[in-house]
């Protein structure tokens, strides 16, 4: 209402048009209005700035970050489900930058608050477990079933923290991998805190990094976050590119991972054909073929026939019987490099 509204100048300029019947301080004041809403949506590009929440990692650096986690949600997700013999589907939901006081506020209490180190990073490092995945998980280790069960809202004994120590581990290797083309870490756990509240690894106001993930098997699901101070990663900022995870898919597979996969296709139902032997005729001689008539091939009946799989070449075998039934019998297992 306050850009609408005309100056003392104007309305005099309007009063005296009215006495002598001219029409331009109209069109003076009509472009006044103009250039006031010009200035107006100059003003709606203007983005305000947040001193409580100044943003000091960059966006490409973000961005690295979210490719490098990424890659490690899938690992961690394979290795979980290795080491739970159940699937578990590990989603990275949003990598963001806020206050500690905000994320540590954001938590329930009580939770798995695992302190963290990471040399040559200075400071520590957070990684929070919440309780509706993590008892799941703990009655999975024990030797409970899929079924779901209510979630304890109680700090951890010292056999659960045990079992935790297992997951962390596991975390820990992984996240050790996806960093590998930034910085060799050196992580490990310093201790564990079920009130996040009494730990208070930087000032209120310090800006982190908060990585989430959430965790799915069956129909339980929560969060794990990865929390990292601004200042351990301060030093390093200017390693932080896009470029610096592609090798991160480039990584060796685990035996978890391996396990996980081979689980997976051992029940898979695969196509094999044998083929006998193959030749070409005309169509006239197709069409003039009747019961009892002989086609002649090149194939030697004593010379080993192709077996494929699923449509790769991958054997070769004799022509039998067993049992009353036509069989084959495989002779050779041929490289990769033979497929066509």
């Amino acid at each position: 209402m306050a850009d609408n509204v005309l100056s003392q100048a104007e309305v005099e300029s309007l009063l005296n048009a009215m006495e002598s019947g001219d029409s331009k301080p109209s069109t003076t004041v009509q472009s006044t209005q103009t250039s006031q809403s010009a200035a107006t949506k100059a003003r709606e590009k203007i983005t305000p700035y947040d001193f409580k929440r100044p943003e000091r990692v960059g966006k490409d650096q973000m961005r690295a970050l979210q490719s490098m986690h990424e890659g490690f949600s899938r690992n961690f997700g394979a290795a979980l489900s290795g080491l739970l013999r159940n699937i578990v589907e590990v989603k990275l939901t949003s990598v963001d930058q806020l206050t500690y006081s905000e994320f540590v506020f954001s938590l329930e209490n009580p939770s798995c608050f695992n302190l963290l180190t990471a040399s040559p990073l200075e400071g520590n490092l957070i990684l929070d477990i919440n309780p509706s995945i993590l008892y799941p998980i703990i009655d999975r280790l024990l030797g409970g079933g899929k079924e779901s069960s209510p979630v304890s809202r109680r700090p951890l004994t010292e056999i659960e923290l045990t079992l935790v120590s297992r997951i962390t581990n596991l975390f820990l290797q992984e996240i050790k991998a996806a960093w590998e083309n930034v910085i060799d870490l050196d992580l490990q756990v310093v201790r564990v805190e079920s009130n996040p509240q009494l730990v208070q690894i930087v000032p209120p106001n310090e800006v982190v990094v908060l990585t989430s993930f959430e965790l799915i098997t069956g129909d339980i699901r929560g969060m794990m976050n990865f929390c990292i101070p601004y200042n351990s990663i301060e030093p390093i900022s200017d390693k932080l590119t896009s470029n610096t995870w592609f090798a991160y898919e480039k990584t060796e597979s685990t035996p978890q991972t391996r396990l996980q996969i081979e689980e997976q296709i051992d029940h898979s139902i695969v196509q094999i054909n044998a083929k006998l032997a193959e030749t070409k005729i005309t169509t006239e001689e197709l069409l003039d073929l009747r019961v009892g008539d002989i086609i002649t091939t090149e194939h030697d009946a004593h010379m080993p026939i192709e077996v494929s799989v699923n449509g790769s070449l991958k054997f070769l075998a004799n022509l039998g019987a067993h049992k009353g039934r036509m069989a084959i019998e495989i002779d050779q297992t041929l490289e990769p490099k033979a497929n066509k």
